[in-house]
């Protein structure tokens, strides 16, 4: 069963929908007894059992809500790809509960009214029983009115401010303390470079600005003087970089200064070009990016890039036999489904949350043994998974991920060298220590957010 698609999408000639553009194109604009079977075959003839039970009944169907369009489209598509590569393989063993997984899929464009338009179509049209999507945090705060009022369920896949600890919503990407904090306590280490002088560039919105507003109550409880700190916006789109990049190298004289980067979407391609037009490299101010991973990197010349960091809690690069499966597993499916750039494909920290954050639905549907919202939920907390990347698991009662951090430099093939990583799973904490030290999140003891007794 193909996914539903709005009548927005364009489809192809052999009725596929591919993402809008190529990366490069997208930035340039009969019965036997089980003895006789063995015991192979016989398992081959239960999965076929199970598939043909499963395509008798009624599908499952889930919502995919991710800009195929716009600004956001540059990482947004692949979420939509690897979501669809999890269903089919979910199918292909016997769907959900004895059913299929049927998605439809729309594209809210980079717009985030329209983010809230398409949550409530399919929740209240389509009438599916969960829904994987949104990147920003203007977009997850548009929708999530829709899901709240409806009770409806949001898988969220990207790492974010915290502030929030929604009953409605799944957060499988980073808190501040799983990416932002560790990334400059990194930074001020001695492994890290002892950098002393902080200029925080970022999109103008809710993420960039609340997540260095944490870092500079970080900063200054580590007695870093106000005028070592820098902090700049720009809007969505933003193309034009020489100004600033000349006061970073203005505000970087005299050494150990870096940049932290909440820069999000197709702006940091002229970002980082104008960084190397003007020679600003990695050895003088190294630029720390949290939304910048593989994904972003393989449209981009990146030979002026190289020594750059970013903090995810997965790199492609992470060497096991379990994610270089993922990673062929990927690029298999985006070719055979004619998905922009194909078997180039590649794997980032978005699109591991977001695959994983399917599977961990499916899991908690069937100890729950039913698709419903409040049995979900609860049959969520303390799930855990062998992701691609390592073990995560969900917590008991914030509805935040633990997971590892890493810390990691890009190379010229585009991949990263990951130079450290944390001890074992970092707990989230959706209230920063820092700006919320008396606030906590628990969904069992306490409804949500509640003040922390002293």
């Amino acid at each position: 069963m193909e996914p539903i698609h709005s009548n927005d999408a364009v489809p192809d000639t052999d009725g596929m929908y591919s993402a809008p553009k190529s990366r490069r194109e997208f930035l340039a604009s009969g019965t036997k007894s089980a003895a006789s079977l063995g015991v192979a075959a016989l398992l081959g003839n239960l999965g076929q059992w199970a598939l043909s039970y499963a395509a008798d009944r009624e599908p499952i169907k889930i919502g995919v809500l991710h800009s195929l369009s716009g600004t956001m489209a540059i990482s947004e598509v692949s979420l939509r790809d690897v979501v669809l590569m999890a269903v089919e393989e979910i199918n292909n063993k016997g769907g959900v509960l004895g059913r299929r997984i049927q998605s439809v899929v729309v594209d809210p464009a980079s717009n985030w009214d329209l983010f809230a338009e398409k949550a409530k179509q399919l929740l209240l049209v389509d009438k599916v029983v969960v829904v994987f999507g949104c990147w920003t945090s203007a977009s997850r705060k548009s929708v999530l009115p829709v899901f709240e009022k409806n009770n409806g369920l949001l898988f969220y896949p990207v790492q974010y401010e915290g502030e929030e600890c929604s009953r409605n919503v799944f957060y499988t990407g980073a808190a501040v303390n799983q990416q932002a904090v560790p990334a400059v306590e990194y930074l001020m280490s001695k492994e890290g470079g002892g950098y002393k002088k902080f200029y925080l560039l970022g999109s103008d919105y809710v993420y960039p600005r609340t997540t260095n507003r944490i870092l500079r109550a970080m900063l200054l409880s580590k007695k870093v003087p106000p005028a070592s700190i820098m902090e700049e916006y720009k809007p969505f789109h933003h193309q034009d970089y020489q100004t600033i990049v000349g006061k970073i190298k203005k505000f970087s004289a005299g050494g150990g200064t870096c940049v932290i980067s909440t820069i999000n979407g197709d702006s940091n391609v002229p970002f980082y070009r104008e960084c190397a037009r003007q020679g600003l490299r990695a050895k003088d101010s190294p630029i720390m990016a949290f939304s910048v991973a593989e994904d972003e990197l393989r449209g981009m010349d990146t030979r002026a890039l190289v020594g750059h960091l970013a903090a995810w809690n997965y790199f492609q690069s992470v060497d096991t036999p379990q994610n270089k499966q993922f990673v062929a597993n990927f690029r298999a499916y985006c070719k055979q489904n004619n998905l922009a750039d194909g078997e180039n494909r590649v794997t980032d920290d978005p699109i591991e949350a977001a695959y994983f954050g399917v599977y961990i639905w499916k899991q908690a549907a069937e100890q729950a043994g039913k698709t419903d919202v409040d049995a979900v939920r609860k049959a969520v907390y303390g799930q855990e998974f062998h992701a691609p990347g390592g073990k995560i698991k969900m917590d008991e009662a914030n509805h935040h991920t633990h997971k590892p951090v890493l810390i990691g430099e890009i190379l010229e093939d585009s991949q990263f060298k990951i130079l450290a990583r944390s001890k074992g799973l970092v707990k989230p904490e959706p209230w920063s220590e820092y700006t919320n030290p008396d606030k906590r999140c628990d969904w069992v003891k306490h409804q949500g957010t509640y003040q922390k007794k002293a």
